[in-house]
């Protein structure tokens, strides 16, 4: 039996953009997707293509899949750094915010030009982040992070250079990645340390901003309980769990870092259960995870360039794209879960459609082994 086409063929579209693919972000009104390039551009493509694929139900179950009658609009290029864009975050506001090795915030607005909206000397802008909440815009330059919001910029020192940003769900805390654990920034208080010896790299919050997981280079997971500070014990990984992304419900915690996506359960945390591994194992690692924002769902890129998309728990995925290429670098849903954008290493960057009457209509199907492996 042959294979079914990849989703990405059948219901979105892909360009090779001739530089990686650094990460993504969609701006939620417009329906734009951001991928920054480590070019120093920012690829803009609209999500709106009329005349695209659907999906329309069967009248005795199943769905079919109606090609597209009009191509999909072509990405657009701004110019915003000299060297490399480094990070990608949407702007409050509207539009898209980059950080260079150039040292240099951008804001690419929805219309119009780029504009610069700080540039540090001798330093790269290598984490950014934008509160939906407050509007507060905050970026990362060495030992040091600038919070912006209504005007007035504010800075603070940290014991070490900065790896990552994210604010809280409630607006209330900007967390700050780093060597010896992960600074809390409050918006009326002074911040405080969540110290953890070792070399932290990414962030995430649990939907109800309860607690904070760190991603580190020692191949490991480290969580905070943010009220008290107290400790969540996670075990190690073969590889670093460097892309985290929690259930919309908070019950889980996708993490990459291993040949299969691996979920820690969160309700609560620090259970009896072990974390549970789902999807398809490939000989290369997972390397990107994203939750969907509405359902029980986990994207999953590898290291060899394949997609899938697959339920925690089951050992079943849907095939979004095959392997061949560049590693996965970023996958990024849209606020309805309606899309899915994606960036590989070789440069290929694409989004599709993906609406929930596929999911319902439609059973998950196994890859064969040849696209994962």
């Amino acid at each position: 039996m042959n294979a079914a086409p990849p989703l990405l063929n059948l219901l979105g579209a892909s360009w090779g953009m001739g530089a990686p693919v650094v990460a993504t972000a969609w701006d939620a009104e417009s329906g734009a997707i951001g991928f920054a390039l480590g070019d120093g551009h920012l690829a803009v493509a609209n999500a709106k293509w009329t005349g695209g694929p659907r999906v329309e139900p069967k009248p005795g179950g199943g769905v079919s899949v109606i090609e597209a009658q009009q191509p999909a609009p072509q990405p657009v290029r701004a110019v915003c750094h000299q060297g490399s864009c480094l990070s990608l975050s949407a702007d409050a506001g509207g539009g898209f915010l980059t950080g260079g090795d150039d040292g240099r915030v951008v804001h690419v607005p929805r219309m119009g030009a780029p504009a610069v909206l700080a540039h540090v000397t001798d330093t790269w802008v290598n984490a950014l982040a934008s509160c939906a909440r407050t509007g507060t815009r905050a970026f990362a330059s060495g030992r040091h992070v600038h919070r912006m919001a209504e005007g007035v910029v504010q800075s603070i020192d940290l014991p070490a250079p900065a790896t990552a940003l994210a604010f809280s769900p409630d607006g209330e805390y900007l967390a700050i990645a780093h060597s010896g654990g992960a600074t809390l920034w409050a918006t009326d208080r002074a911040s405080r340390l969540l110290a953890w010896s070792g070399y932290h790299r990414t962030l995430a919050w649990s939907p109800d901003s309860r607690y904070l997981v760190s991603g580190m280079q020692e191949n490991a997971l480290h969580g905070w309980r943010v009220a008290d500070g107290g400790d969540i014990e996670m075990g190690g990984y073969p590889g670093q769990p460097l892309s985290l992304s929690f259930a919309h419900d908070g019950r889980y915690l996708a993490t990459s870092g291993g040949t299969r996506p691996v979920c820690w359960g969160f309700d609560p945390p620090n259970g009896a259960d072990a974390p549970v591994e789902c999807g398809i194992a490939s000989k290369t690692p997972v390397t990107c995870v994203a939750c969907h924002p509405q359902q029980s769902l986990i994207a999953a890129g590898y290291f060899n360039g394949a997609v899938l998309l697959c339920q925690p728990g089951s050992s079943e995925g849907l095939f979004i794209k095959g392997s061949g290429g560049g590693a996965v670098n970023a996958l990024t849903w849209s606020g309805n879960g309606s899309r899915l954008a994606l960036g590989t290493q070789d440069g290929l960057l694409g989004w599709l459609n993906l609406p929930e009457s596929l999911f319902r209509s439609s059973r998950t199907q196994r890859p064969t082994k040849e696209a994962i492996q």
